[in-house]
């Protein structure tokens, strides 16, 4: 333990940078994907929150609904990337009650860049990944993942997964940037918790975006002025992304998280009855286009 605990502070004792023949290429804006997506769902940031992600998925998988692009970011990415290499929502459920990518913690000495490392969370992505790119997963993925030195959002379509997830899940102050190729990135939430745009311009016919933010309404009387205003500034960050979608689904969690297993249960408890009750409209959306259950996708489809 001693030798585990030594190693594990001596990996955190250097920015992290990324330099392999595999490093994901941050785009600024996507390419139109050939054959072009036919229904895209996009998983928003939201730490414990987004576990109501395993609930939604669930729900479209037993609908039937065919799903051939998945953008994600923050823990939307790294549930994402699980479905889109063929596991079911209840086997990334089962990864979840396990303790999961959320719980895996490597302590880093550099405070001021974040206390948690990071290095674990990218190993086991790519590990349970079979080390497989992000290119080569069965669907489409598009991670979203923020430019430290601008702000600016930027998406990874490309090169290793694990790298990706850990850029875009680096909570500034809590898990440390994450250096690719000399550039530093973070936390997709900073800039795009809700990255329909890399939908849209990946060419989606369809894109169902899914929310987890709570809603003010809901915010206790003894909220802060700070957590009204963090959420206030998260929401105007949303509320462009969710007018481009053709489908919002509105996870419907409460105002208080936890990162503790029992909430990653309600959450994925909680998305799926939200799901479930918005499934019969976002059905309606579909039918007209003739992408209801029951039509397989195209040939040349993925």
């Amino acid at each position: 333990m001693a030798l585990l605990l030594a190693g594990t502070l001596l990996a955190g004792c250097s920015a992290f940078n990324y330099t392999g023949a595999d490093s994901p290429l941050a785009q600024t804006a996507l390419q139109v994907m050939e054959p072009r997506p036919r229904v895209a769902l996009v998983l928003s940031s939201g730490g414990p929150r987004g576990y109501a992600h395993i609930g939604v998925m669930r729900v479209l998988e037993e609908a039937g609904i065919e799903v051939d692009l998945v953008v994600g970011t923050s823990v939307g990415s790294l549930l994402g990337v699980f479905w889109a290499d063929g596991r079911s929502a209840a086997e990334i459920d089962a990864l979840s009650q396990d303790g999961g990518p959320l719980t895996l913690f490597d302590l880093s000495p550099l405070a001021d860049r974040g206390w948690i490392h990071g290095q674990r969370l990218q190993d086991y992505v790519n590990a349970n990944l079979g080390n497989r790119s992000i290119e080569q997963l069965r669907r489409r993925v598009v991670v979203g993942a923020t430019r430290r030195e601008d702000k600016t959002p930027v998406f990874f379509a490309t090169g290793n997964a694990g790298v990706a997830v850990r850029a875009s899940s680096a909570v500034p102050g809590i898990l440390s940037p994450v250096g690719i190729a000399g550039t530093e990135y973070e936390d997709g939430d900073e800039s795009l918790p809700l990255a329909v745009r890399a939908a849209r311009q990946a060419g989606a016919r369809f894109v169902i975006a899914v929310d987890v933010t709570p809603r003010l309404e809901t915010a206790p009387a003894d909220t802060s002025p700070a957590q009204r205003e963090r959420i206030l500034k998260r929401r105007a960050r949303i509320a462009p992304e969710a007018m481009q979608a053709d489908f919002v689904l509105d996870a419907g969690l409460p105002w208080e998280a936890s990162p503790l297993p029992s909430y990653f249960r309600l959450a994925r408890r909680t998305g799926e009855a939200s799901a479930r009750q918005q499934l019969p409209q976002l059905l309606a959306r579909l039918q007209p286009l003739g992408l209801a259950p029951g039509r397989p996708l195209s040939p040349e489809g993925r």
